[in-house]
């Protein structure tokens, strides 16, 4: 298909803010909460980290505002990162977005659209092996990820007018469904015990892990609370996450200096405060602590929810046993429209790095549907691998380090932009500057260097990519040179 082909703009305001929050909200919010509460037990400092990712969430997305305004074309963050430190940078971030960050979550969400499938069809299980390598084990939740992967590229392969279709009508029913849900908890919950057993340890810190020879609880104050915190906001900062999606597709926005920006707002504002009222609602039904080997809902409390599913088992205490079935749909509806904007926009970002000839030349082609299809369907095969290597808790830590560490390095772009770009036109100005980029610089950077330190096991998985890439980038450099 020849390069003639051009992006149709067909992405106006609604859908671009539709493409932000139905990107961010997939399957963490039903799930996190637990996990969260098991690292520092508190109800009152899991909403803390859930307020204070919101705001570090909506201060990035204000920078990216700017960003956006100034650089309104395919490929986003790309795009800022090559103009603010060069092409390397750019590239090193593409390659790691694509082998990690991406990719990743894509099929971290596909894998829990398939673990809830299975609450309606038992046979899609971790435990229904279809194939043993002996190395490596194929099953039925793995084979159900995959095929939604493939299903979403093939809708994205038709056009961008089936891709926004999809996005607008899961995003605009998931976010009815987790209002309702929200309404309902807090209406059921007012006069509930559990709220009133987690008002009275409101405040009370500790961590719970479980082992073979029983549960251990340490508590937790001064710097070991502080870690601990920078350790659960890997669950908040990974639901909050893929915002930053519509920047990608930029070429194909309408009137891209204003909405991109304004959708960001929307979009980012509106899922912000969802999740914490969703947390709210959890806490008010749910008690926080509880037995691992409790035999209802409310004696396994928050932190042992069933496989952690904390939503399903809020949606219990409010509708009864139907509540199962009924979250189960609600949060395969949530993960198919987060997955369908996420394979939307990243193909966008592989097609402009291919422009610039830093990724496979056919990437760089658009189809007769005036959409990157080769880029889409090289993303669908490599997060389709991603499928087998492991759980949705294993694909979580897997992309957050990366995610977060490229988000500090874009939004200091901003303050070398400045005076790198002066000249350049900004319809939209970062609110508070310099001081909203250096304050999320600083906290940011220290929530990654907790990552760095305490997740080494899952964080150098990015630290090795990165490398790869800046080696990559030397040799790439040296061929063309050589030419």
């Amino acid at each position: 298909m020849s390069n003639t082909v051009k992006f149709k703009k067909e992405l106006g305001l609604f859908d671009s803010s539709m493409l932000v929050a139905g990107s961010m909200i997939g399957s963490g919010i039903f799930i996190v909460t637990a996990e969260m509460s098991r690292q520092v037990g508190s109800p009152g400092v899991v909403l803390l980290i859930w307020l204070f990712t919101g705001i570090l969430t909506i201060m990035t997305a204000l920078g990216y505002g700017e960003l956006a305004g100034m650089f309104p074309k395919a490929g986003g963050q790309y795009v800022y990162l090559t103009e603010a430190y060069g092409r390397g940078t750019g590239f090193v971030f593409g390659l790691i977005t694509f082998f990690v960050v991406q990719t990743g979550v894509i099929a971290a969400v596909a894998i829990a659209f398939a673990k809830f499938t299975g609450v309606l069809l038992p046979w899609v299980s971790p435990d229904n092996i279809l194939v043993d390598f002996g190395f490596l084990k194929f099953n039925t939740q793995q084979l159900t990820g995959i095929l939604l992967i493939v299903l979403l590229s093939i809708n994205n392969l038709l056009g961008l007018k089936n891709a926004k279709i999809v996005q607008g009508i899961f995003t605009v029913a998931k976010i009815g469904s987790l209002l309702f849900l929200i309404a309902a908890g807090i209406y059921v919950g007012l006069n509930s015990e559990a709220f009133l057993h987690n008002l009275k340890y409101f405040w009370n810190s500790y961590s719970v892990k479980a082992t073979e020879t029983g549960i251990f609880k340490e508590s937790l104050s001064g710097l070991q609370l502080m870690i601990a915190i920078g350790l659960a906001m890997v669950g908040s900062l990974f639901s909050c996450d893929a915002w930053n999606n519509i920047t990608y597709t930029a070429g194909e926005v309408k009137n891209p200096q204003r909405n991109i920006p304004y959708s960001l707002i929307i979009g980012v504002g509106m899922v912000v405060l969802l999740y914490f009222l969703a947390n709210v609602a959890y806490f008010m039904l749910l008690p926080v602590d509880g037995n691992v080997a409790g035999t209802s809902i409310i004696e396994r409390g928050i932190m042992w929810a069933e496989n952690d599913r904390v939503g399903v088992a809020a949606a219990g205490i409010i509708f009864g046993n139907s509540a199962i079935v009924l979250m189960a749909i609600m949060i395969m509806v949530s993960t198919f429209g987060c997955n369908n904007g996420m394979i939307l926009a990243g193909a966008r970002l592989y097609y402009a790095m291919a422009q610039d000839k830093l990724f496979f030349k056919k990437a760089g082609v658009l189809n007769k549907r005036h959409v990157p299809g080769n880029a889409i369907i090289m993303q669908a095969i490599w997060a389709s691998v991603l499928c087998l290597s492991g759980t949705y808790g294993k694909l979580l830590d897997y992309t957050t380090f990366a995610s977060l560490s490229f988000y500090v390095i874009t939004v200091a772009g901003i303050i070398i932009l400045r005076k790198k770009q002066p000249q350049t036109p900004r319809p939209y100005k970062t609110l508070f500057y310099p001081y909203l980029p250096i304050l999320y610089i600083i906290f940011a950077g220290l929530i990654s260097l907790d990552l760095l330190v305490y997740r080494w096991e899952t964080s150098r998985i990015a630290v090795f990519i990165i490398g790869i890439g800046i080696i990559s980038y030397f040799i790439l450099n040296r061929f063309k040179k050589s030419d």
